[in-house]
C-alpha cells in the first residue's frame, strides 16, 4: 500500500460530511487506490471546526493537511465553516476542496469568493465517485506542494 506523504509522513485528509453512505465510499476509494491516508470524519460544521481548533471532544487533534468539506451541512453549513477557516490565522493555509452535489453556478462563485481552493461536484456513479477521490488524492499529495502542518 502507497502512502500519501507530506514531508515525510502519513497525510491527514479531515472529511466533513453528514451521509454516511459518502463517508464509507471516500474511505473505500482510498482503500482500493491502496493510498494510506489518515481520514477523519466528521458529520457537520461545529464538529470540523472543532476538530480544526482541537477544541472539545476533539482536544489535541492534528491539523489536516487538507479538508474535503461538503456545502450543505447541519449546524454550520460548508459557506460557514470555509469563513472561518479563512479567517483564522492558524487554519487559513489548509486547501479546502468543496466536495458537494451542488452543481448551482451561485453555490460555485459563493466559495470561490471566500476562497475555497476546488469546488468538485459528486457524481452520482459509484466508479466515477472512486476516480475523483483517487485523483483528488494524487493531486494534493503527489504533484501539488502542500504548505507545512
Amino acid at each position: 500500500m502507497m502512502s500519501a506523504l507530506t514531508g515525510g509522513r502519513q497525510a491527514r485528509v479531515l472529511l466533513v460530511e453528514d451521509n454516511e453512505a459518502d463517508v464509507r465510499l471516500t474511505r473505500e476509494a482510498l482503500r482500493e487506490a491502496e493510498v494510506a491516508v489518515d481520514l477523519v470524519a466528521v458529520a457537520d460544521g461545529e464538529q470540523a471546526l472543532e476538530y480544526l481548533r482541537s477544541d472539545g471532544e476533539h482536544a489535541g487533534a492534528e491539523r489536516p493537511d487538507l479538508i474535503l468539506l461538503d456545502l450543505n451541512l447541519p449546524k454550520k453549513n460548508g459557506l460557514e465553516v470555509l469563513e472561518e477557516v479563512r479567517g483564522d490565522t492558524q487554519l487559513r493555509r489548509i486547501p479546502v476542496i468543496m466536495l458537494t452535489t451542488s452543481s448551482s453556478a451561485r453555490d460555485v462563485a459563493a466559495c470561490y469568493d471566500r476562497g475555497v481552493n476546488c469546488y468538485v461536484v459528486k457524481p452520482l456513479d459509484l466508479d466515477d465517485f472512486t476516480s475523483l477521490v483517487q485523483s483528488i488524492n494524487r493531486f494534493w499529495f503527489e504533484v501539488a506542494r502542500l504548505p507545512p502542518r
